[in-house]
């Protein structure tokens, strides 16, 4: 166990918050690398008596907390899976037994995580919280597969949303029509159960069938797959790579950006499919 702490990263001096018994810190893990991981979240590794963690925490992140006892409490869509209030109630129940409890959630707690829903629960049983946020997938996972959210030559909004709702469906209240319209980059968590739909719903609110298309599998994480087709092909495309979740699907020509800013491929010696993939002519130098 010393040796573990001891090979974990060293945090800087200066003065870190102290995880007492009776907390929980909610806490993001980021997309899948643990270089990924914020240090308050490895300061909170570090000092937790449990940690509850879910499917898409790596196993080398957990073994910075050598020292605790480690509960999985994953859910993924269509596989048995603990229920969601369920794990609330347990973190509530460990606290109360004056552990020091670290909830660990992949991405940012936040971010389509029911991170808000265990927090409130825990405020609503006078458990103390603390909030450390996370590097969401659907910016650290389509940035280590070279696309930008944001792109002064590309667009000024994105939007994220999620691929399905409390029921397993696409989600009612979203006006696919307006979002269509209205946001230059479209970033999907969840959405590969869906995807034929969604992109109907896309296409039917004016996006054109050519629109490029990325989707980003187990993103950041030695597994990430990267698969780059159009709207009007990408129910297709998926099936004929075989893609499985967890995914991020982006929509919008931000996705073009992947033939310069594609560093993995650029950091095995690949060269740039394209260095002008606008068709913009070369970017002047900031001002």
């Amino acid at each position: 166990m010393t040796d573990l702490l001891h090979s974990a990263p060293a945090l800087p001096e200066t003065t870190w918050p102290t995880l007492e018994p009776g907390w929980v810190w909610l806490c993001g893990a980021g997309p899948g690398d643990p270089g990924l991981l914020t240090l308050h979240a490895l300061n909170a590794l570090r000092q937790a008596d449990v940690v509850i963690y879910d499917a898409l925490v790596q196993e080398a992140i957990l073994d910075w907390a050598p020292q605790a006892e480690h509960i999985y409490a994953g859910k993924r869509g269509g596989k048995p899976s603990a229920k969601q209030r369920d794990i609330s109630l347990h973190l509530v129940e460990l606290a109360e037994a004056g552990k020091k409890v670290l909830r660990l959630k992949g991405g940012d707690p936040f971010v389509f995580g029911r991170g808000g829903e265990e927090a409130q629960t825990l405020v609503q049983h006078g458990v103390p919280v603390r909030i450390i946020p996370g590097i969401s997938a659907g910016i650290g996972g389509l940035a280590y597969a070279g696309i930008p959210v944001t792109h002064r030559d590309v667009n000024q909004s994105v939007t994220f949303v999620t691929g399905h709702d409390q029921s397993g469906k696409t989600p009612s209240s979203l006006d696919w029509g307006a979002i269509a319209r209205g946001s230059q980059v479209i970033v999907i968590y969840m959405g590969m159960k869906h995807v034929a739909q969604i992109s109907r719903q896309l296409m039917e609110g004016g996006r054109a069938p050519n629109e490029p298309v990325a989707v980003v599998t187990s993103a950041t994480t030695t597994d990430q797959t990267v698969i780059e087709t159009t709207l009007v092909n990408l129910e297709a495309d998926i099936a004929k790579a075989g893609l499985a979740p967890p995914a991020i699907i982006c929509v919008g020509h931000a996705v073009r950006m992947r033939d310069v800013l594609d560093w993995q491929a650029q950091a095995a010696g690949v060269p740039p499919v394209n260095l002008d993939p606008l068709g913009r002519g070369r970017p002047a130098e900031s001002a």
